[in-house]
């Protein structure tokens, strides 16, 4: 199934396609909800309409109540419709969509819903619908790096949300600036990138050769073919029946049982990754943090796989997904003291392990991380804002001001990272009964992004205060 346009709809369906969109511009967003949800129920290649979709579910949860009361309720009362969608999703993957959608209308961000969209997504061969809920899923969960990487490869390959792709995947690199995957997969979008802004568009300007189009696309196609992530099913089964037979010609190919062990990994084949990555450390002496790295990386996937296998019907879900994630935590920090150790002097390890310890409320092992993790230039001005937010937590709070402050002076611009130190630094103030310092901090934030956080709510209620 192809992905549409507005021109290939049926005309019933682009006529109510269209009153959808005249109803969004009124801002009469449920009745543009029902309509872009009909529209998209019989035709779920529309990926027009779904972005169209997309914009209203924003807009109207942007106007409501965000309470954790309300987030509560949505996300109980949204479950059933969650469990029913998993049980359509193999048979009847257009339906599972539509379900969700359901959902989405009242809790555009559930990471639950997207995902499978996702899933159906790739089962329908939709791939620009799956980006748009892949951006969605990374916003959600910024540092989670199996997803970045498998949104960057989806955007490289249709083009939808490059450039929000590469900005995620960047701000990755800077915090774990030699993994191979994200190295791997920022390739993916250089390449893809340089075959459309520099090839074909080049070419029709009369500016390019034909010979340059075909050399760079060569090099995106071997990319892809060799590392891409997120690879489709067919691709992916040709490609693992490849690498185990020339590894049984070539036992000791130590990049070939890498390459197999990621391909595992993305067929969930779990077991048979890990055994791969164990069997190359006992035979490369020299193997090195990435291997560990990935090797912990598979085992955090693998827990999480489990999560998404749960029935939410059972009985006992809430148990057993407590006990996956307290196993999955307690796997995190042993492994990652594990690390720390075999490799003393590696600060990126030291970051990650205070993050951990600070997630777990070990605040003084937290803390004696972070001050080491300092002297790592790619995780200095992160680590500064862990350690005040220690020091916040230790009722220290002049600390943390100094911390922060710091921080900020030696943070140019202003990105995320920017704003996240400085709304701390109003939490700070807050938490010290300085209002008047707190609030110039948050105006801060305001007046360029009234979204981020809770600073609107903040503000809002300040000025209505007086």
């Amino acid at each position: 199934m192809a992905e549409k346009t507005m021109h290939e709809l049926a005309p019933d369906l682009r006529r109510m396609h269209t009153k959808a969109v005249e109803a969004a511009q009124r801002e009469n967003d449920d009745y543009a909800l029902a309509l872009f949800c009909q529209v998209l129920e019989k035709e779920p290649s529309f990926f027009e309409g779904r972005k169209a979709l997309r914009a209203v579910q924003a807009r109207k949860s942007a106007g409501a109540s965000t309470g954790f009361f309300k987030k509560m309720m949505s996300s109980a009362g949204s479950s059933p419709q969650i469990g029913k969608a998993k049980l359509a999703l193999n048979n009847h993957p257009a339906e599972a969509m539509a379900i969700v959608e359901q959902v989405l209308n009242s809790d555009p961000n559930n990471s639950f819903a997207h995902r499978i969209i996702v899933e159906a997504a790739s089962v329908l061969d939709l791939p620009q619908t799956a980006v748009l809920s892949l951006e969605i899923l990374v916003r959600n969960s910024p540092k989670d790096k199996a997803l970045v990487v498998e949104f960057a490869n989806l955007a490289a390959e249709t083009g939808v949300e490059a450039e929000a792709a590469e900005k995620y995947l960047n701000e990755l690199i800077r915090t774990t600036p030699y993994d191979p995957d994200l190295q791997q997969a920022q390739k993916n979008l250089s390449a893809h990138r340089t075959l459309d802004e520099g090839g074909y568009a080049a070419l029709e300007d009369g500016k390019g050769s034909f010979r340059d189009v075909l050399r760079n696309k060569e090099e995106a196609v071997s990319l892809e073919q060799e590392k891409r992530v997120q690879k489709t099913e067919d691709v992916a089964e040709r490609l693992i029946g490849e690498y185990e037979a020339r590894l049984e010609a070539e036992p000791d190919n130590l990049k070939m049982m890498r390459s197999l062990a990621e391909l595992y990994t993305q067929k969930s084949q779990f077991s048979k990754a890990l055994a791969l990555y164990e069997r190359i450390k006992q035979n490369d002496v020299s193997s090195d943090a990435a291997l560990d790295r990935a090797i912990a990386d598979t085992t955090l996937r693998q827990f999480d796989f489990q999560l998404a296998q749960l029935n939410p019907f059972d009985a006992d879900h809430a148990t057993q997904v407590e006990k996956i994630k307290a196993d999955k935590a307690a796997f995190q920090m042993a492994e990652c003291q594990k690390r720390a150790e075999k490799y003393p002097t590696d600060l990126a390890i030291r970051f990650e392990l205070g993050q951990l310890y600070f997630q777990a409320g070990k605040i003084g092992e937290a803390i004696a991380e972070f001050q080491k993790a300092q002297a790592n230039p790619n995780k200095r001005l992160a680590a500064m804002s862990l350690l005040a937010q220690c020091f916040a937590k230790r009722g220290m709070n002049d600390s943390a001001v100094r911390t922060l402050q710091n921080a900020i002076k030696e943070k140019p611009g202003f990105d995320e990272e920017k704003k996240d130190l400085i709304y701390h630094l109003g939490c700070v103030f807050e938490k010290m009964g300085k209002k008047a310092e707190a609030i110039e901090q948050f105006l801060i934030i305001y007046e360029s992004d009234v979204t981020y956080r809770d600073v609107g709510a903040k503000v809002d209620a300040h000025y209505a205060g007086q």
